[in-house]
């Protein structure tokens, strides 16, 4: 196979130690599959044109060995290189959000559809992060999911409430901003329509744990179960919630099963898929999460499991076939 080339696409400006992205890059420059890997920081002011899609060249820089954290950014400081993405085989975003939509556009422009001309490879596909990070996408797996409803106005949000009382999510929040807990009619009278949301029943055992599962070119990658905060019923981390190891169930599995088929049409190689314990005590689809998943190397820690070259071999499985 002819090595491929990948210019990888981040923020170093809100980064951790925790970050996956440089564990994964330095495994990535460390493959022999790999002919280089440059990347490229929206953190980097100079950089700002391009990542608002008003740009054609970035600044960035080759990894020629490990990619290592710095709280100064160093990595990135030090760019250098004036970067072209359609010289590359491959765009890998492990972008955060908010991605301007422009941006994604612009992205798109790069790797057009056949029969059209090829271009670079995104990882994951623009227009597909785009339809998956709509919390109405959770309707085409009814089978999957809480009962749920896209919710417009009060009165419908009241009419669904009469069956059990729900939770209300913004279709393009993130990081559990904006979702409404709603158990009584009065509530919904506070809620602003200006933009519909996705009303899901609220499970009674939330408190069990939001099972995160990392799914790489369709296949599983590891899970952890992230607990929500004393007294709170949100699970998400940055909410105050913990994360620990987890095991993936049968039924999660055949979840992911019926899931992976329509990621990856939609050009997903990478998801988080999140599950909750059902009031029947079996998990259930939550959330479905397509933009810079993380988790990797912590996975790895504690599993004991080579996580990273795993998520590595099915990177390149899904580029090949996709080139």
């Amino acid at each position: 196979m002819t090595p491929l080339s990948f210019l990888v696409l981040t923020d170093h400006s809100g980064h951790s130690d925790q970050n996956s992205v440089y564990s994964l890059v330095t495994t990535l420059a460390a493959d022999p599959r790999c002919a280089y890997v440059d990347v490229a920081s929206r953190g980097d002011a100079r950089n700002h044109a391009f990542f608002r899609g008003g740009n054609a060249q970035v600044l960035g820089t080759r990894v020629t060995g490990a990619l290592v954290y710095d709280a100064e950014g160093a990595a990135f400081a030090s760019a250098d290189r004036s970067l072209d993405p359609t010289a590359y085989d491959v765009i890998w975003l492990r972008l955060p959000h908010p991605v301007p939509t422009a941006f994604f556009a612009f992205l798109a422009d790069l790797a057009p559809a056949p029969p059209a001309a090829s271009g670079p490879v995104i990882v994951n596909n623009p227009a597909g992060i785009a339809q998956t990070g709509d919390k109405a996408f959770l309707q085409h797996f009814p089978d999957w999911t809480p009962p749920a409803r896209l919710v417009r106005t009060a009165e419908e949000t009241q009419e669904f409430l009469r069956h059990f009382p729900l939770v209300l999510k913004p279709l393009r929040a993130y990081g559990g901003k904006g979702i409404l807990r709603i158990e009584r009619p009065d509530e919904v009278e506070k809620v602003d329509f200006t933009e519909p949301y996705l009303a899901m029943k609220f499970l009674q055992h939330v408190s069990e744990g939001d099972k995160r599962i990392l799914v790489v070119n369709g296949r599983i990658m590891a899970a952890s179960l992230r607990l929500p905060a004393p007294g709170e019923w949100l699970c998400n981390v940055a909410q105050g919630g913990k994360s620990v190891s987890a095991e993936v169930t049968p039924r999660e599995r055949a979840m992911i099963e019926a899931l992976s088929p329509t990621l990856l049409h939609h050009g997903i190689c990478f998801a988080g898929v999140d599950t909750l314990v059902g009031d029947d005590g079996l998990r259930v689809l939550s959330e479905i999460n397509t933009l810079s998943i993380g988790g990797f190397p912590q996975a790895e820690a504690q599993t004991g499991r080579p996580i990273l070259q795993q998520t590595i071999d099915e990177l390149f499985t899904y580029c090949y076939d996709h080139a």
